[in-house]
C-alpha cells in the first residue's frame, strides 16, 4: 500500500520532535528505524520487511549506539551550572525520608523544614522511610540525600 511510507515518515518525524524535547537519546534511534522502514516502504517491499528493518535498526541503535552517544554528551556538558539562590541554602541541612528513596529512576520524598521534597540518593539499595538524611546536592527541585552520620 502506498500510504505505508507516509505513516512511517510521520512516525519518524514525531519521534524526532520528541527527541528534541527530551534529549534522552532513545527516540532518535527509534526514528532512524522508522526512516529505514520508510525507505523500504517506498521501494514497495512487504510490511513484514518494514517491521523487521524498523525493529533491527531501532534496537541496534538503542543497544549499541545510545550508550556511546550518551557518554559523549555527558562528557561535553561539563560541570553543572551553579547559580546562587535558594536551593544553595538547602545543601548541608538534615531531613527525614517520608517514603522509600532510591536512585533517579526510583525517587521518593523527604521532609525538610516542614516541606515535602522529591528526593533521590546515591546510596546503593536506597533508603527506607523515616531515615535521617543530609542534603548533599539540589537538582532543580529534587534533593540528593545521603544517610545522616551526625556532626
Amino acid at each position: 500500500m502506498w500510504w505505508y511510507w507516509v505513516a512511517w515518515l510521520i512516525f519518524a518525524l514525531v519521534l524526532l520532535g520528541i527527541e528534541v524535547h527530551t534529549q534522552a537519546f532513545f527516540a532518535v534511534f527509534i526514528a532512524l528505524g522508522a526512516f529505514a522502514a520508510t525507505i523500504v516502504a517506498v521501494l514497495g517491499l512487504d510490511l513484514w520487511v518494514h517491521a523487521v528493518l524498523f525493529a533491527g535498526v531501532a534496537g541496534a541503535g538503542v543497544l549499541l549506539l545510545r550508550p556511546v552517544v550518551a557518554r559523549a554528551a555527558r562528557q561535553r556538558m561539563g560541570p553543572p551550572l551553579r547559580l546562587p539562590g535558594a536551593s544553595d541554602s538547602l545543601v548541608g541541612h538534615s531531613a527525614v525520608t517520608v517514603d522509600p528513596v532510591g536512585d533517579e529512576n526510583h525517587p521518593g520524598h523527604a521532609r525538610l523544614a516542614g516541606e515535602r521534597y522529591l528526593a533521590v540518593t546515591r546510596e546503593p539499595g536506597g533508603l527506607p522511610p523515616e531515615t535521617h538524611v543530609k542534603v548533599v546536592e539540589v537538582r532543580g527541585t529534587t534533593l540528593v540525600v545521603m544517610p545522616y552520620t551526625g556532626g
